[in-house]
Order: structure tokens, then C-alpha cells, then sequence
């Protein structure tokens, strides 16, 4: 499905590893859980303009957040989820869904983008801290 069609259909994104955007994919780091945890806790809590944290739960590895738009005020409902991997490596993976409407205008898959770019920052990752999720630990070392 492209962009266009997308945006004027759905109103939610995603990640998933096997996303066909290669920037939903969500992230695998090689950067304890902690770090990852308290870097996406701060942003969601201020870190992002018209972020702001409904609740979470560092046990789970859950986030929830509101993220609302500048102009009209929209409020889209993300989640964020992190946990360790079959490798023990930290995997963060997130939700945005718009709370009306049918149509985001390709806004939830901009607001996924938007804070894994920052994570990324905000972690000073590296690139070999940023795993393919795609690819065992195995097949990277082959």
C-alpha cells in the first residue's frame, strides 16, 4: 500500500520487523534495558512536544502516552513496548493509533518515525548498537 492510499485509510501504525517500511521496523539494541527504558520513559515525558505519559510499568516494559497534535489539538494514543529479545538483546516496539477519525494523513506512522530518531539520539546509538531484527546474532557474526 502506498503513502497516499494509507494515509486517507487507515488511521494507526505499527511496528513489526518484517514492516515493508524499513523505518517501522522498530529498534533492537545492543544497549542494556535500563538505558533504552529511561530514554524512552523521558521522552515520552516531555522529551517530544505534546508528549505526555498516561502510565507505565517498567516490570511489563510498557509505556503509554498521548501524543497530541500542535494546531488542532488531536490526541493519537501510542504505546510503546520494550523487553529483551530471544538473544537478550533490548527490542523496543510501538503503536500509534488516532482516537478519531478514519483517516491519520500519515501522521501515526510520522510520530513512530519521529521517536525512534530521537531514541536513537537520545541512547547516542551507534550504529553496531542497532541490531536487524530480521537477523539472529548468529548470521550477523557469519
Amino acid at each position: 500500500m502506498n503513502g497516499i492510499t494509507r494515509g486517507l485509510t487507515q488511521n494507526q501504525a505499527h511496528t513489526a520487523p518484517d514492516s515493508p517500511d524499513r523505518r517501522l521496523r522498530g529498534r533492537t539494541y545492543a544497549i542494556p534495558f535500563d538505558a533504552v527504558w529511561n530514554a524512552s520513559l523521558s521522552l515520552a515525558q516531555g522529551g517530544i512536544r505534546g508528549w505526555s505519559v498516561v502510565s507505565s510499568d517498567d516490570e511489563e516494559g510498557v509505556i503509554v502516552a498521548e501524543s497530541k497534535t500542535l494546531i488542532w489539538r488531536f490526541i493519537d494514543d501510542v504505546v510503546i513496548t520494550i523487553g529483551l529479545d530471544e538473544n537478550a538483546q533490548t527490542r523496543v516496539d510501538a503503536r500509534s493509533q488516532s482516537r478519531v477519525g478514519n483517516a491519520d494523513l500519515g501522521r501515526n506512522p510520522r510520530t513512530l518515525r519521529s521517536f525512534f530518531r530521537k531514541l536513537d539520539r537520545a541512547l547516542s546509538a551507534q550504529p553496531g548498537q542497532i541490531l536487524d531484527a530480521t537477523r539472529s546474532l548468529q548470521d550477523v557474526a557469519e
